[in-house]
């Protein structure tokens, strides 16, 4: 009987590659598990909580600002702690892009956790997984449910600095906006998830904060009347209030906000609990008293905008369980956009700079 004949060198190339890259994936997918470090450092979670629970005490706003921390990591480059390098001879760091320009805020506390685990498990705990495990335990301890953080993500050695000025907005359109969040992998239920959790920007000067419209919003923090005050009295240029705003909110805001002279002031972005991580957010907007525009938009956009999204509001006001589940399940997916893992990147020794060669 003949030999069957050989496959062609090129076929057997490409099969080769599929199968590589299978391997890869398959290892990639491995490497982020929550009982990473059970065995290296099995006290990771326990000493994040501390560090946060002791920064709490000195700064209650903290726990806002930790999980937006996380947003903005994963939304540039994914989830690889560069939002977290200062600047260096080749590091242009993300902090000085518009979006977190004397905004973001958290880093220090963020040091102290590295610091922390650098002196109980020296060179293991990388500063993007401490990015992770922040953000669940300042959104457990403001109320809001638990999940079990995948971990094993790695540290970039760079930053991009282009991307991180290209984020969701707060004058968005609610098309944009979703199309920001499906092109990292994310649905209109994870979008309209984690746009009803927390977020809040510092101005870095007289402890003032604005929001941006980030994922993370709304159900705690605070905006300043910049953000919205066209919605009062000038909404698109016409010279009159935004119509998808409640009456009696409306006359709220224009005590908060006069027309001059207000632009810093604060106002909670939920003013029914303003501190509790819950679904009240999403009852505000079945009331029209969403803050921001791109808040209310969820519901209420003209020409059949929201049709996608208005279901999945109306189902998170009705249900705080739900609202809890989806979110926990958004934070899980947007915590697994493009980690670097196994032999990529470094586990940093300092989360501001990248490794001495």
């Amino acid at each position: 009987m003949a030999s069957p004949s050989p496959l062609p060198a090129a076929l057997l190339a490409v099969c080769a590659l599929l199968a590589a890259m299978a391997l890869f994936q398959g290892a990639r997918a491995q490497q982020l598990s929550p009982a990473y470090y059970d065995e290296s450092c099995p006290h990771v979670y326990d000493t994040v909580r501390r560090v946060i629970q002791e920064a709490r005490t000195a700064d209650p706003r903290i726990l806002a600002s930790l999980v937006r921390l996380q947003f903005h990591d994963c939304f540039v480059n994914g989830c690889d702690g560069s939002l977290l390098l200062d600047d260096g001879p080749a590091i242009n760091s993300e902090k000085n892009a518009a979006p977190y320009n004397n905004s973001a805020r958290g880093f220090p506390v963020v040091d102290d956790i590295k610091a922390a685990l650098e002196s109980a498990c020296p060179g293991v705990v990388s500063c993007a997984d401490i990015v992770a495990l922040a953000a669940e335990v300042s959104v457990e301890l403001a109320g809001g449910p638990y999940w079990r953080v995948l971990l094993g993500r790695r540290d970039d050695r760079t930053a991009n600095f282009d991307a991180a000025d290209n984020l969701p907005g707060p004058t968005d359109a609610l098309n944009v906006l979703r199309q920001k969040f499906a092109d990292v992998g994310l649905d209109d239920t994870d979008f309209v998830a984690l746009q009803g959790t927390t977020t809040h920007s510092w101005s870095g000067s007289n402890d003032t904060y604005v929001s941006l419209h980030f994922p993370g919003a709304h159900t705690i923090g605070r905006a300043q009347c910049r953000f919205f005050q066209d919605r009062l009295d000038n909404f698109a240029g016409t010279g009159q209030p935004d119509p998808t705003l409640d009456g009696a909110y409306l006359s709220a805001l224009r005590q908060s906000c006069p027309a001059a002279g207000a632009d810093e002031r604060l106002n909670n972005l939920d003013p029914a609990t303003p501190d509790a991580f819950d679904n009240s957010y999403y009852r505000n907007l079945l009331h029209n008293r969403g803050l921001l525009r791109s808040d209310q938009v969820m519901l209420s956009a003209p020409d059949g905008a929201a049709a996608s999204t208005a279901p999945i509001v109306e189902r998170f006001a009705a249900s705080q369980a739900d609202f809890f589940r989806s979110f926990a399940t958004a934070m899980i997916k947007m915590g697994n956009i493009a980690p670097l893992t196994g032999s990529m990147g470094e586990v940093r020794r300092n989360c501001r700079v990248v490794n001495r060669s």
